[in-house]
């Protein structure tokens, strides 16, 4: 076990001393500080103003650094989020067997299963402190632009609209960041497996995209509602329930437990092609 911690805190070394890596800090703390300073015009605010006023909340009330952070979470990490996971799950393996490190780490007593678990839960651990680190920070810009203020929920294509007090709209807040930080593993354990496959770091992320995004569409079209069920998408929105109140735990359940089957069968077909794989040439 100490060889394997000691193996894993070196991979998080390898990970983070990557400049891709921290990428998405980066774009995310310039996104919020564009926001915060475009939400200071008066057009802005007229429209932020039309925008809770047409779904029957008081400006004044819900003007505030929660419902922005909500926002920001929402509208923004579910597309740029998923592009800087996938570009760093995607070159967990990939880019290692383009520059021929691989070789050297298996020529160490260590099978290809450590090295794979051990890339793997770096990927993991990756997804969540950015997810966490984008929420932390946009409430903090929130909070730094217009106080907390009590929290508006509107995503209506998930048909979802719930007003909550300062302290419940908090408490749900950070009850739905790890939540989607775990609806996001799947799109980890997607670009891991691409990873695996013989095809360089940047096909592996395109191809992530590729069929993330693809699903999303066809999750959108009302034409296709009846395979709903089918679309990865349509559960890794899950996330958001934690703003439903009542909040619908069993369907939570479901849907994660859908994830997890889908993220072992992804990870399980990395690895078998990997293992395979002749790194000779």
């Amino acid at each position: 076990m100490t060889l394997f911690l000691r193996q894993f805190f070196a991979e998080l070394l390898k990970m983070f001393a990557r400049k891709r890596t921290w990428i998405g800090f980066v774009a995310f703390v310039a996104l919020e500080l564009l926001v915060l300073l475009l939400s200071q015009t008066d057009k802005a605010k007229r429209g932020f103003r039309t925008f809770l006023e047409s779904h029957g909340a008081m400006f004044d009330e819900y003007f505030g650094g929660l419902t922005l952070a909500f926002n920001m979470m929402a509208l923004t990490v579910a597309l740029l989020g998923a592009i800087f996971v996938a570009l760093v799950a995607g070159d967990i393996v990939s880019k290692e067997v383009e520059d021929g490190t691989m070789r050297m780490t298996l020529c160490r007593p260590v099978s290809r299963l450590r090295v794979l678990g051990v890339k793997l839960l770096a990927s993991l651990l990756y997804c969540f402190v950015l997810i966490i680190f984008i929420g932390i920070t946009a409430l903090l810009t929130g909070l730094a632009w217009q106080g907390l203020g009590s929290l508006c929920a509107v995503i209506p294509e998930e048909k979802l609209l719930a007003f909550y007090p300062p302290r419940e709209g908090l408490i749900r807040y950070f009850v739905a960041m790890p939540c989607f930080g775990l609806s996001f593993c799947t799109i980890v354990s997607l670009a891991f497996m691409l990873s695996c496959c013989n095809m360089k770091p940047a096909s592996a992320t395109i191809v992530c995209l590729a069929v993330l995004f693809v699903d999303r569409i066809l999750d959108f079209w009302p034409q296709f509602v009846s395979f709903k069920p089918w679309f990865m998408t349509s559960h890794m929105v899950t996330w958001l329930n934690v703003f439903r109140s009542p909040m619908p735990v069993w369907k939570m359940a479901e849907d994660y437990l859908y994830l997890i089957g889908l993220n072992v069968t992804f990870i399980l077909i990395g690895c078998a092609v990997f293992l395979r794989r002749d790194l000779k040439s």
